[in-house]
């Protein structure tokens, strides 16, 4: 959703407006606050709905009564940038994105984006205004701030990480999938999002089918709030909350977690470096082999590998709207940066797109918008960008299945 939209005051259609507002004893007395005494510490935890424009005042109205000496709030760095810095977006540089890999992180926050950005426009509502309270009254009443949230890219690392190649393809399908999705949100739906934490709300949504993501989404979250509303400075603690993380943390809570195995980035395997490495160094084998022994069949051999590969990592730019630079780039490296498991020809493609058409801030500013639909997603420059790295390596990868079996085939037959 756009970043404006966070700083602005939550407005619900009449359907889900509450008419006769509670008072502030009735706001601080109900049953989604959960009051824990720990070591010397009172820590209350406020089960909020992230769509709910009630959950903001009663965040409000329960830290102004308590006076708390720490407000804890379910968000990370990024996320607390996100909702308080209004140009994040048109300060973002792209060719940074490209350098450091994250253009794949960069296509699953826009798929979430789309998502919320979609919810919002058909009921009227802003969520996260809740945790925008707990910063604004944390800060009027004196009490420290604490984000108590996991790094959301360590939560996709490790989600990752722990999915096999299919359950991957599946979940990046889906998650492209519901950028363009038109299906309507049902009320009952919505409702059940009010008790959930966006984030998961949004996952859950595009990964249906994938229990494992349990683990990583929900567990080690609760663990690792628990831990960090336990540490938080002074005797008494307020806790703004996702309502489906109060349940974990209730529990997790009384336990000891290490924060530092909960944010550790998981280690890569060696096996698909080991493979990235070995067809490359075969193919170079077979083709060596072949070219010694019948020049003419080796020549047949490096033609097809570079035709099979430029041509899919171009055609994959191509299908992305490329400029022509980008087409090409990807149509000349790709044979080469498929023998280097280092590089991808789509992170030099992508370059090239941004070299040509450079995104600018109105780019930038627009993009919550534009990934709502279809034809947004290919015409915003930053979206476009993204398109050329993906498919054109999605055409490369293409490449090397389709043109190591041609290469294996003339190999066996040249034998």
């Amino acid at each position: 959703m756009n970043e404006k939209d966070w700083n602005e005051p939550a407005e619900l259609n009449k359907s889900n407006e509450v008419q006769d507002l509670p008072t502030a004893d009735e706001l601080t007395q109900e049953d989604n606050i959960t009051r824990i005494q720990l070591e010397g510490k009172e820590c209350i935890l406020i089960g909020t709905a992230h769509v709910s424009r009630h959950s903001a005042e009663q965040v409000k109205a329960v830290i102004e009564r308590e006076r708390p000496d720490s407000v804890c709030v379910e968000l990370d760095e990024g996320r607390y940038q996100s909702i308080t810095d209004g140009a994040k977006w048109s300060n973002m540089d792209i060719f940074a994105v490209i350098k450091e890999k994250k253009a794949t992180l960069l296509l699953m926050n826009l798929a979430i984006s789309s998502f919320q950005k979609r919810m919002a426009d058909q009921f009227n509502i802003k969520p996260g205004q809740e945790m925008i309270q707990g910063i604004e009254s944390a800060k009027e009443t004196g009490a420290e701030l604490v984000l108590a949230d996991r790094e959301i890219q360590t939560t996709f690392m490790r989600i990752w990480h722990g999915m096999g190649l299919k359950g991957k393809a599946m979940l990046m399908t889906q998650l492209v999938g519901g950028i363009f999705s038109r299906e309507e949100i049902t009320e009952e739906e919505l409702e059940k999002m009010k008790q959930q934490d966006m984030i998961d709300s949004v996952l859950q949504e595009i990964s249906q089918g994938f229990p494992e993501l349990k683990t990583h989404l929900i567990d080690e979250r609760d663990q690792y709030l628990a831990q960090k509303i336990k540490d938080a400075p002074g005797e008494k603690i307020v806790a703004v909350l996702g309502a489906a993380h109060i349940p974990g943390i209730r529990e997790e809570i009384h336990r000891e977690h290490d924060l530092e195995a909960l944010v550790e980035k998981p280690k890569k395997s060696r096996i698909p470096k080991i493979i990235g490495w070995a067809i490359p160094i075969a193919i170079i084998a077979m083709i060596i082999y072949t070219f010694i022994e019948n020049p003419s069949i080796g020549s047949q051999q490096a033609l097809s590998w570079a035709l099979w590969h430029g041509g899919l990592s171009g055609l994959g730019a191509a299908l992305a709207f490329g400029h022509p630079l980008a087409i090409l780039t990807a149509l000349v490296l790709a044979p080469f940066t498929s023998l280097n498991p280092m590089v991808a020809a789509g992170w030099f493609a992508g370059l090239a797109q941004a070299y040509v058409k450079r995104p600018n801030v109105g780019d930038f500013e627009a993009l919550a918008q534009d990934v709502t639909t279809l034809k947004g997603f290919w015409h915003n420059k930053v979206t476009r960008v993204l398109l050329v790295i993906v498919l054109a390596n999605i055409g490369s990868s293409l490449g090397t299945f389709i043109g190591g079996l041609d290469v294996v085939r003339l190999f066996i037959e040249q034998l």
